[in-house]
């Protein structure tokens, strides 16, 4: 039984020591250099860090930032990537929340990590990779193997917290082994493809390339994040690079549809496109698998504190513009289900009925680090079973079932609101909207100081064309009071659309 991922690298060195593992814009590794650069990190990080410490790595993604994570599970530590182009006081709150001795850097973000104020002990990425173990280090690196648990913390990362403190997820090896090789096998991910990395690697998409590229022995190909504002060479550096998978984020995918990357080039390899995020539109679904009529189409579902993902929906059939994509079925060895206001299970048989979706298995992680207060309140007992201890994540996201008995998601919690003596998703005026002809995307907020709903938009007809579209499927009290036309969507770096920008953009408008 695999217990440390650690074994995914070493069995893919074993079997393929000369393909390559990783690729940047400027590097890359093969397996062996990749197991090799790890030995060399962790032999240096063992002596600087006690096990199960943090170790911030402070760069972009990068091949470079790839050993270095693999170096730090070597020291059977922790590792958290920091992104230089993060507010220098945000980096500075996660900092102080992992209490690090120990930060790993590269040349290229040196100046800025100056301004950090870091306290430990700064080391560089490329003096590392320079280092020879002696056979002392190399000893004592098998002694912490030896004594390495599968429930020992893997890496760190963290989500926007609500009073303004970033919450670190921490996630343990049997959690990433367990999702990934489901994740896997499911998906059918082997070692004759080549993962395109679109998300950044402090955010839990990019688990999934990692993994899934150490795991089966495929490539991993870091697509550089400049381009996903030029389509042209976007397309180009797909199909130079002989791409089959992308694990992308849903607005990474509405880039391409909504600068019409395929009038340019259609890349020749992809047969695999997993989205999550957001709800995908129909209408660039649509134009993604007319453009690959035989690549497989999924919707996966779940936020970072289970893993990944909880819940997959293979597109098996063809969707209205104002239909949304079911959630599917759980993957294996999780539980999802429903609770409402009271705790109460709802079930397939009692259809639109919403409740919290919350998430029970192997997957779910370890809560907050160094945040009791808040794992305490997200990571509970199950209300279902008073018999023995059973931590569920309760994930502040509403679901509900069809009258066919397919799990679908409604909304956050945050965005469940009461208007006019209504509650009202805001996800289905959305929904709405997308499906107006020439409306590319759009996203409700409730500015609740005024008590109405606002309509953002990106795409051509006028407010009126589309007030009479919403008339036709909505009643009244869930039309926007205020529409608001944006040239394009502003996305958060995780690729979700930046609500907060929005409202700033309208203010300062």
């Amino acid at each position: 039984m695999i217990k440390n991922v650690l074994e995914y690298l070493e069995q893919s060195a074993a079997k393929s020591p000369d393909k390559t593992a990783v690729a940047d814009e400027h590097n890359a590794f093969t397996y062996q250099e990749l197991l090799d650069n790890a030995q060399r990190v962790g032999a240096v990080l063992q002596k600087e860090t006690p096990v199960r410490t943090a170790v911030p790595v402070y760069m972009e993604k990068s091949c470079n930032a790839l050993a270095a994570f693999m170096g730090a599970a070597k020291a059977g530590c922790f590792y958290c990537l920091l992104d230089p182009t993060q507010p220098v006081e945000r980096i500075q709150m996660i900092l102080a929340t992992l209490g690090a001795e120990i930060m790993i850097i590269d040349e290229k973000s040196a100046k800025k990590q100056e301004k950090l104020g870091f306290s430990g002990k700064v080391l560089k990425i490329e003096e590392l990779l320079e280092h020879t173990p002696d056979e002392k280090e190399m000893k004592q690196l098998d002694i912490i193997r030896e004594n390495a648990l599968d429930i020992d913390p893997l890496y760190s990362i963290f989500t926007s917290g609500s009073t303004g403190v970033p919450k670190g997820v921490i996630v343990n090896h049997r959690s990433v082994i367990d999702f990934i090789d489901c994740f896997t096998d499911t998906f059918h991910i082997t070692e004759n493809d080549v993962i395109g990395n679109q998300a950044p690697f402090d955010f839990d998409v990019s688990v999934k390339d990692i993994y899934s590229t150490l795991k089966t022995g495929a490539t991993m190909q870091i697509i550089p994040k400049k381009l996903f504002s030029f389509p042209m060479p976007l397309m180009d550096y797909l199909d130079d690079r002989k791409v089959t998978t992308l694990i992308w984020a849903v607005s990474a995918l509405c880039i391409v549809t909504t600068l019409k990357g395929f009038d340019y080039k259609r890349p020749g390899c992809i047969n695999k496109v997993i989205f999550s995020g957001e709800v995908m539109p129909v209408k660039h679904l649509n134009i993604w698998r007319e453009t690959y009529p035989e690549a497989m189409f999924v919707n996966v579902y779940g936020p970072t504190e289970i893993t990944c993902n909880c819940t997959y929906y293979i597109v098996d059939r063809e969707f209205a513009l104002d239909e949304t994509l079911p959630m599917g079925k759980a993957f294996p060895n999780e539980r999802v289900f429903l609770l409402d206001d009271n705790d109460n299970l709802i079930t397939p048989d009692m259809p639109d009925t919403t409740g919290e979706i919350c998430v029970s298995g192997t997957a779910v992680t370890l809560g907050y680090y160094n945040n009791r207060e808040k794992t305490d309140q997200a990571f509970v007992q199950n209300p279902l079973n008073d018999k023995y201890n059973e931590i569920i994540y309760r994930t502040g996201d509403l679901g509900y079932y069809s009258k066919a008995g397919e799990l679908y998601f409604s909304s956050r919690k945050d965005f469940q609101i009461k208007h006019m003596g209504h509650r009202i998703e805001l996800g289905e005026i959305d929904m709405a909207i997308n499906a107006v002809e020439g409306c590319v995307r759009a996203c409700c907020i409730f500015d609740k100081d005024n008590n109405k709903i606002i309509g953002f938009y990106e795409g051509t007809p006028d407010k009126k064309t589309i007030t009479h579209e919403l008339m036709k499927k909505l009643p009244k009290f869930m039309i926007p009071q205020e529409f608001v036309q944006v040239a394009s969507m502003p996305v958060t770096k995780n690729g979700k659309i930046d609500r907060n920008a929005l409202m700033e953009g309208r203010k300062n408008a």
